[in-house]
Formats: C-alpha cells, sequence, structure tokens
C-alpha cells in the first residue's frame, strides 16, 4: 500500500510502499477512503508531542470501508463504512476505564501517534473504536467529524449550558462547533489570528454575532471561552472575556506555555478546564447529532502525496474549513 510515513526528520512525511497491514484479533482492516489533516498531526511531525511511533503513518480522522476483520470482532460486515478517530485503543480495566473516563486512560494508544493511522491507503484498527457513519456525509465531508467535530463537541459539553461562546481559533473544530452552537440556541464571538481579516469574515459568514482579533475584549462578557488555538497567551485574554463563574476550556493537545497572570482575572470563581482526547459516547453522541443540526463541513481536498502541502498550509493559516486527504 502507498503510505505518507515520518521518520522524526524536518518536520517532513516521506511517500512510502509499505505491506498492507493484516487484523489481528478484535481487529478490522479498513480500506481509507478520506483523512483529515488534524492541527494534532501537526504536533507529531513539528516534534510538539514527543516519542511518536517510529516511522508512524499520521493521521486520525479517518472514513472508509472495513474489508476484513480479525478474530473475535462482531457487529462489523465487510463494506460497511467506519469512522476511526484519535483514541484507538485503551486497557478496559483501570479506574479511568471502568469509570467511564476510558479518555484518561494511562494506557492509551492514538490513531497516528502510537498507532499508526490514516495517511494511507489501508489501516488496522482496534474494533471497539470504529463507529459507523451517517450516510447524511460523503468520505471528504465526513472526516473532519471524527477529530475536530469529536473533540469540539466534548469542549462544548465542558463549557457549560451558557449563552454567549467565544471561539478562539477559527479553524476546522471551530467551523463545525459554531453550527451545533447556533442550533443550540447560543450567540458566537470569534477570536481569529490578528489582522486576520478573512478570517473575521469566514467567522460571521458562518453566524457570529462579532469577530475581532484575539487581543480585543468582546463586546459583552462571554459565559464561556473555548481555546481552539495553541497558544498559551490567550488563556489571560480569555480569562478576561468571561464573566465571574465563567469557564475557559483548553481544547488542544498540546498548548505553548501560558503566562503568568493576576489572580484578580481568575478570581470570582472563574474556570480554566482542559479536554483530553475522547470517549466512545462522545462519538456515538455526537455523530447521532450532526445530521440533525445538520453540520456542513467546508473542505479542501489533496491526493495523498500532497500530505505536506495540505500540513503546510494548516501551518501558515492558509485553510478555511479542514484539509482532507483522498488516497
Amino acid at each position: 500500500m502507498r503510505a505518507m510515513q515520518f521518520d522524526g526528520a524536518d518536520g517532513l512525511l516521506e511517500p512510502v510502499e509499505r505491506p498492507r497491514p493484516e487484523p489481528g484479533p478484535g481487529e478490522v482492516l479498513v480500506r481509507i477512503r478520506a483523512c483529515g489533516v488534524c492541527r494534532t498531526d501537526l504536533h507529531v511531525v513539528d516534534g510538539d508531542l514527543p516519542d511518536p511511533k517510529p516511522g508512524v503513518i499520521p493521521g486520525h480522522e479517518v472514513v472508509g470501508t472495513v474489508e476484513a476483520t480479525g478474530p473475535g470482532v462482531t457487529g462489523m460486515h465487510i463494506g460497511g463504512r467506519v469512522g476511526v478517530p484519535w483514541l484507538g485503543w485503551t486497557c478496559g480495566a483501570c479506574r479511568y476505564c471502568r469509570e467511564g473516563q476510558e479518555n484518561l486512560c494511562p494506557d492509551a494508544r492514538f490513531t497516528g501517534y502510537t498507532l499508526d493511522g490514516g495517511y494511507a491507503e489501508y489501516l488496522v484498527a482496534d474494533a471497539r473504536y470504529c463507529f459507523p457513519l451517517p450516510d447524511f456525509y460523503s468520505d471528504a465531508e465526513a472526516a473532519p467529524l471524527l477529530c475536530a467535530g469529536l473533540i469540539g463537541y466534548r469542549c462544548l459539553r465542558m463549557a457549560g449550558a451558557g449563552k454567549r461562546l467565544g471561539l478562539y481559533g477559527f479553524g476546522a473544530a471551530a467551523h463545525i462547533l459554531i453550527q451545533v452552537a447556533l442550533w443550540q440556541g447560543r450567540e458566537i464571538y470569534g477570536f481569529v489570528r490578528p489582522g486576520d481579516e478573512a478570517a473575521k469574515e469566514f467567522a460571521l459568514s458562518l453566524g457570529a454575532v462579532w469577530a475581532g482579533d484575539s487581543t480585543e475584549l468582546p463586546p459583552e462578557e462571554l459565559d464561556a471561552a473555548i481555546l481552539f488555538a495553541p497558544v498559551g497567551d490567550l488563556v489571560p485574554l480569555a480569562l478576561r472575556a468571561i464573566r465571574p463563574g465563567g469557564t475557559v476550556v483548553c481544547g488542544g493537545i498540546h498548548m505553548s506555555d501560558i503566562p503568568q497572570f493576576p489572580y484578580d482575572i481568575l478570581w470570582r470563581e472563574k474556570t480554566i478546564v482542559s479536554v483530553a482526547n475522547l470517549t466512545r459516547q462522545d462519538a456515538i453522541d455526537f455523530l447521532e447529532l450532526a445530521p440533525q443540526v445538520p453540520v456542513r463541513t467546508t473542505t479542501q481536498t489533496y491526493p495523498l502525496e500532497e500530505a505536506n502541502s495540505a500540513l503546510s498550509d494548516l501551518r501558515d493559516g492558509r485553510l478555511q474549513g479542514a484539509a482532507v486527504l483522498v488516497p
């Protein structure tokens, strides 16, 4: 099979040919139809996330069809369409797995990081972490739902039920999440890179009531803010933007250092919380909800071999919506 492999050098992927994998017990072989390009993939190739699997194939917004099943797999049929997200395996025995917090399993394995991912023609995945996808979406349209959508949805739930919500960083996750939030009757305030007028227009076109630079304060106090941009400097800014009792949700797996800030902007029962990974229930709930809204994804497709170009466009902020690789 063709694949794009990361060998740890120069932040670039290398096109390679590798043997098609075979599914083991509890696994399925997925023929990949599309794979979204996520900021977490950037964190892998840019060295922000330590110790990836040697020669890892990145990618964890995987859409494909089941080609074969390993021993012990039930409920999967050949030809069925599935999505494979970031969380790819958990032990099932630790306190977190037993208490419904499998996203915190200390031995968890992750698609496209410690397990091979979707920048390829085939993928072997744990059947427990493969999810049927709504027919409402094409393969490319469905890909961003598998991380931008799932993590965004988990962030939204952790932000609480407040009406006024700020989104810092208006990329793949925000362009999905705003649709769910508006459907729920919330007001969205969009924060973008200073001077990025195109991103402001994109936020407003999706229904934001206001869009401004990330360094600005919004015209109204926010009930909560979600940070998708991995920039620690935004945390104090978001704390100043939310009301007493409000919440700042840090949605990324990696963030630059948070600078020192005065206690006064945290006082009055403001909360800072991080989001780690996702659970299977998150996937079940969101994939059922998305067609009801309905969530529409904005995508730009690239051939598999142009994965480096897609990552570069994401890194430099040249995308509106999500990049998707199509083998």
